[in-house]
């Protein structure tokens, strides 16, 4: 059996760049492995720190959990991240987003009339050349969202692009995928 090989290298504590090493060591601190796609990132620092600013932010910002979780799985079902939905099906059920909604979310749509608001703004986003059609913004407005949540999620359109163009460019492993290849190579 052959295991998937990034076309960048997955650093860790030990084979990061220096300037990488406090962003990984906070990250890791938390528990648990390190994610394939910040090992690759942490190859550069200045893109490590901006990524990590960038969803730390975010992260803090007025668009509630269960719709940046929504937002991100449509992004990666639309962009064909098979990376970001392995992770995304975990993180979302996490938030507190049922099965129902994920596939639904997947398709950029929802069982609550609000969220299917944003999430129709959110394609239109994606498959428009230029601007998405007004009716959409507007449609958003009504459904009770405000710039600040629309600029958001506009954001999050933004990181969860980023990071499937960078596991795309790199053919990075889906997570938990080298270690998988260590045991194979143990046995």
């Amino acid at each position: 059996m052959k295991t998937q090989e990034s076309r960048f290298q997955v650093h860790d504590e030990l084979t990061a760049p220096e300037r990488s090493l406090p962003v990984l060591k906070g990250a890791l601190s938390g528990g648990g492995q390190l994610p394939n796609f910040v090992g690759v990132i942490a190859g550069s620092p200045a893109v490590l720190r901006a990524y990590a600013r960038f969803r730390s932010e975010l992260r803090h910002g007025a668009l509630p959990l269960k719709t940046q979780q929504r937002i991100a799985l449509a992004v990666a079902q639309q962009q064909n991240s098979a990376y970001a939905l392995s992770t995304l099906q975990r993180t979302a059920r996490e938030a507190g987003v049922g099965m129902d909604e994920i596939a639904l979310a997947r398709g950029f749509d929802s069982r609550d009339e609000r969220e299917a608001a944003m999430l129709r703004y959110v394609k239109g986003l994606l498959e428009s050349d230029g601007t998405p059609p007004m009716h959409l913004h507007e449609e958003a407005r009504e459904a009770g969202w405000s710039d600040e949540q629309i600029l958001e999620a506009v954001s999050h359109v933004a990181l969860g692009t980023f990071a499937n163009l960078v596991t795309r460019a790199g053919d990075v492993p889906r997570d938990g995928s080298v270690e998988e290849a260590r045991l194979l190579q143990a046995a």
